[in-house]
């Protein structure tokens, strides 16, 4: 049984060969194809028929975000997810702007890059926590977070991590017409554009367990003075 296809598209061999590779050790995933850069990888689309496209950012002849755009245009629905070792804030912005159905690091663990390719194919848009706060940081202090209700909360968390409403639907049992109407409360709360910038907000207002943005481990003031020591000793 076939699983996701996946095009590697990068300009080294040795990644790609390591990325099929992890990537074959998932079960429901194939890799169809591989290409050194943008314009071989739409080249080889057509007769390929990958689900997504896995990319990196800077390649010769066309680079990643002009692979972004030429598939958005020439093959609206196939996902480009963009894999590479730049965490530059504009170059994510530029990506996503772009039209990138997600952005990550190669540090990435395998079973993470698995779950992101999943998420991407149903539609979801995944950012690496660390590009996100990095794409999203401003000029100037932060705006303070909106006040939430519990039910604007646990849709902006999975927002967050990149899940689409119907996968947030099923997950929290809420109806479709809930999540979305949810969705639109939140992009006017925080004044977003569109979805990928209220998901670049969110992610950076948001820990990874949707807590609000800090250090969920430290300890508070009281706490961490009752445990030092006196001066006497």
């Amino acid at each position: 049984m076939s699983g996701i296809r996946v095009l590697i598209v990068d300009d080294q061999e040795l990644l790609r060969r390591g990325l099929r590779m992890l990537l074959e050790t998932e079960e429901d995933l194939e890799v169809v194809g591989e290409a050194e850069h943008g314009l071989r990888a739409l080249a080889a689309i057509p007769a390929l028929d990958p689900d997504v496209v896995l990319a990196d950012a800077r390649m010769p002849e066309l680079d990643g975000i002009g692979l972004v755009q030429r598939c958005r245009r020439d093959h609206p629905g196939l996902p480009v997810l963009v894999l590479t070792t730049f965490d530059d804030a504009r170059l994510v912005r530029s990506m996503l702007d772009a039209g990138a159905a997600g952005f990550l690091l190669k540090d990435i663990s395998t079973d993470a890059l698995g779950e992101a390719i999943r998420q991407v194919v149903r539609g979801g848009l995944v950012i690496d926590p660390r590009v996100a706060r990095a794409a999203v940081r401003p000029a100037e202090p932060d705006p303070a977070m909106p006040a939430l209700s519990t039910t604007e909360f646990a849709v902006a968390e999975l927002i967050a991590i990149g899940l689409p409403n119907a996968q947030i639907a099923e997950r929290l049992r809420f109806a479709h017409g809930t999540v979305k109407n949810t969705v639109s409360a939140l992009l006017r709360k925080f004044d977003a554009r569109d979805r990928t910038a209220l998901a670049l907000r969110l992610a950076h207002d948001l820990d990874p367990a949707g807590r609000a943005s800090g250090d969920a481990n430290a300890e508070p003031p009281g706490e961490r003075d009752r445990h030092m020591p006196s001066a006497g000793g």
